[in-house]
């Protein structure tokens, strides 16, 4: 079940607050580091990020399922529930766009995913490869969900690593502005229609990378 399906089903057993909550966007909340990593010789290889979502999203995924530990859960036992995340972010792109001197870049599937729960939160945890690694001048990566179903919010601290780049290399976080007050102005249906369709990239988290 994708995750936005697990989220109609939420919706529809009418645990949020209120009607007019249903209609609010966004409806899932992530705190997000990403890790940009680096070959040897320089070129870019892939991402590693880690999603901690909002302890309502994450109360609600680990509904039902079987642990040892009464409110614990180990790796192994959120393993199923980290595949089906991964599998239904396929359909989003991950979320995760990148720009190599200006050229857009692709992903191939994620590789090294799992969930954590800590605190009463999930974390996943997954690393997407470049189908291509390159070197480049300039490296822009947004982190978003053009629908803004998901709002997006790169850690207080250490949001960004670049791991192994290259000496010289400048690393940059452009922070979107708080969406939410917009959002909620907009019901449901304004969201599918095509002029808002991309409403989401107006609070893409961009990370730039600009090496010599």
């Amino acid at each position: 079940m994708g995750m936005r399906a697990l989220f109609g089903l939420l919706l529809a057993a009418g645990l949020t607050l209120a009607a007019s909550v249903a209609h609010a966007h966004p409806h899932v909340w992530i705190t997000a580091t990403s890790e940009l990593v680096y070959a040897p010789d320089g070129s870019i290889t892939g991402v590693r990020h880690a999603w901690t979502f909002d302890d309502m999203f994450s109360a609600y995924a680990v509904q039902g399922l079987e642990s040892k530990t009464k409110g614990a859960y180990t790796r192994e036992e959120l393993a199923p529930l980290a595949q089906t995340n991964v599998e239904s972010l396929k359909e989003y792109a991950y979320f995760t766009f990148a720009r190599a001197d200006g050229k857009k870049e692709r992903f191939n599937e994620p590789v090294d995913y799992f969930l954590d729960y800590k605190d009463a939160v999930l974390t996943l945890h997954f690393t997407l490869p470049l189908k291509n690694p390159v070197k480049a001048k300039q490296l822009v990566l947004e982190v978003f969900d053009r629908s803004y179903f998901i709002d997006f919010q790169m850690a207080k601290d250490n949001p960004v690593k670049l791991v192994g780049a290259p000496a010289g290399c400048q690393m940059k976080l452009d922070r979107p502005s708080d969406g939410s007050a917009t959002a909620q102005k907009l019901n449901e249906q304004t969201f599918l229609n095509g002029e808002n369709s991309n409403f989401g990239m107006m609070f893409a988290n961009k990370i730039t990378v600009d090496c010599p």
